[in-house]
């Protein structure tokens, strides 16, 4: 293909500007279908090689909307009884059973694959959510370091994670995702650069209630890893992603930092920027730069964070890597590029593109600036949820 000359004029076979995002959230709370996002990320098949996609969906389990939802993949099946009995052991169970799948041309090897509905026990003292929150932590952590060959890949209350090896739409169709609804959707189509292409590595990465999905490559993956693993976290995926999902819930859950805070640790503003503030604000983000320097992450990016009731998107300073942004009614819209979104909303209230460093956040009752129809404003909370805009 004439393009792979082009970005490989020293004879590399890698192609280092792909990957596919696309997030979507309805901040009214409204649940839609997977359809239409299935329909966007194919628009965007050529940001893959089929080495991994991805899909993950918030509001999908309405029947077990309490529950810790446990998508386990096993690449070993006879991991399946320890797994189990630790489960047993830990949690109250629920309800469990193997993730529905079908068959979809091309797709090699599928491990098995299964989710359980689990509520963490009540002690004599009720749990605080975040004792809870740390206990789910350790009891993934315990498993995906257990050498058993299997790996928890989302944790969440009310989310849903399905992903492989393989393009989006035979992934999509593997696991029937246009049968899921959620009020808010991310996906991903990977082209793997220097990590290996396999079922446990694709994306979304998740974490309790965290889903993320990147485009780029953590030169600085080393040191944001050690870090994190100083803070009880175990990088066992194979891939830099990873890092971005424990970052995000260690920044915003643990430490409790607004999301325009944590963006700046994650993408901060230069030091040559840093020198030329008011005095205030250059102590602030020295600061940041001088307690989280193990989580400044270098290199090209552009990562759509999800949580409950909140989508994030965010790009380097410099945006190496790129990121639309778009409102149509009570929706927002985050993609690698404009065409995926006018293919499912051709009428689109307001497009910009992001400023690099600068997050666009999307949140469940926020007003979306630009929207015609003003959806998704509630009384006193009619406050701009973006920053750091430019429209086009």
């Amino acid at each position: 293909m004439v393009w792979d000359t082009v970005e490989n004029r020293y004879g590399d076979d890698k192609v280092y500007d792909a990957c596919g995002l696309f997030g979507v959230m309805d901040v009214t709370g409204e649940r839609f279908s997977g359809e239409g996002v299935v329909r966007a990320m194919s628009a965007m098949d050529e940001r893959g090689n089929g080495l991994g996609s991805g899909y993950a969906v918030y509001g999908c389990y309405p029947d077990y909307a309490d529950c810790y939802a446990f998508h386990v993949m096993y690449v070993d099946p006879d991991a399946r009884q320890q797994v189990e009995a630790l489960l047993h052991q830990r949690f109250r169970w629920v309800h469990d059973e193997e993730v529905p799948h079908g068959s979809a041309a091309g797709l090699m090897n599928p491990p098995l694959i299964w989710r359980y509905f689990l509520r963490v026990p009540e002690d004599e003292t009720e749990r605080e959510e975040s004792e809870e929150s740390e206990y789910v932590v350790d009891v993934t952590m315990e498993i995906n370091t257990s050498a058993l060959g299997a790996y928890v890949y989302a944790s969440g209350k009310n989310v849903g994670v399905f992903k492989g090896v393989g393009l989006p739409g035979p992934i999509a169709e593997y696991f029937d995702v246009a049968s899921y609804e959620g009020y808010l959707w991310t996906a991903h189509n990977r082209f793997p650069t220097n990590t290996p292409g396999w079922w446990g590595g694709a994306h979304p990465f998740g974490l309790l209630d965290w889903t993320v999905v990147h485009n780029g490559e953590v030169s600085s993956y080393g040191a944001n890893r050690r870090y994190l693993e100083m803070q009880g976290y175990h990088c066992t995926m194979q891939t830099d992603t990873e890092v971005m999902a424990y970052a995000a819930d260690f920044l915003m859950r643990r430490h409790k930092l607004p999301v325009e805070v944590a963006a700046k640790v994650l993408a901060p503003p230069l030091w040559v920027e840093i020198d030329r503030m008011e005095p205030r604000e250059r102590r602030f983000y020295a600061a940041l730069r001088q307690v989280y320097s193990g989580l400044l992450v270098n290199g090209p990016f552009t990562i759509i964070v999800a949580r409950e009731g909140e989508m994030v998107g965010l790009t380097d300073r410099i945006r190496l890597r790129p990121l639309t942004a778009a409102v149509g009614g009570s929706r927002l819209y985050l993609s690698s590029e404009e065409a995926p979104i006018r293919l499912i909303e051709p009428d689109l209230d307001r497009v910009w593109t992001p400023v690099g460093g600068h997050p666009v956040v999307g949140r469940l009752g926020k007003r979306l600036p630009g929207s015609r129809t003003g959806a998704g404003q509630r009384s006193g909370q009619a406050q701009p949820a973006f920053s750091g805009e430019r429209s086009v």
